[in-house]
């Protein structure tokens, strides 16, 4: 459940977290709003360079949020009842908006979308001039196994 330590200086965890992380899920982003309240989001991302990174531009508040409180909460989860398999990774830090990064954002469709990206919606496939990235690099990170099938 923790993020303590192994032998090896790496964090024990009960499951892959980056494979896990590869896979593509939906976090959900935690910050809060002009009055303080908290507000949350459903986002694509790509865990790269011990990052969370995510697309973000005009159309959303997320750039102004968190130039005033960049303090944030993510959580990526599964709820598989088939295979009785319960993951999660719970993740608190600070984020930032980062320059845009075609290369990058590439990446991160291809997880969602596929790699044919004649197949993607043409709203993927364009990207607007204020389009940036936001980069949120976990401080405290939580794993828990909570399946039902773990030894």
């Amino acid at each position: 459940m923790s993020d303590a330590p192994s032998t090896s200086g790496q964090p024990e965890h009960p499951f892959d977290v980056h494979a896990f992380l590869a896979r593509p899920l939906v976090a959900r982003v935690a910050t809060s709003d002009s009055s303080g309240a908290p507000t949350v989001r459903p986002v694509w991302f790509l865990w790269e360079e011990g990052a969370m990174w995510w697309l973000t531009g005009s159309y959303s508040r997320l750039s102004r949020l968190l130039a005033k409180d960049p303090r944030v909460a993510l959580t990526v989860d599964t709820c598989d009842l088939d295979r009785l398999e319960f993951l999660q990774v719970i993740m608190r830090g600070k984020a930032e908006v980062a320059p845009f990064d075609q290369a990058r954002a590439k990446r991160k469709l291809r997880r969602y979308l596929g790699e044919d990206e004649s197949t993607w919606p043409v709203y993927f496939t364009h990207f607007e001039d204020d389009t940036r990235f936001v980069r949120f690099v976990p401080e405290r990170t939580i794993v828990q196994d909570l399946s039902k099938t773990r030894p």
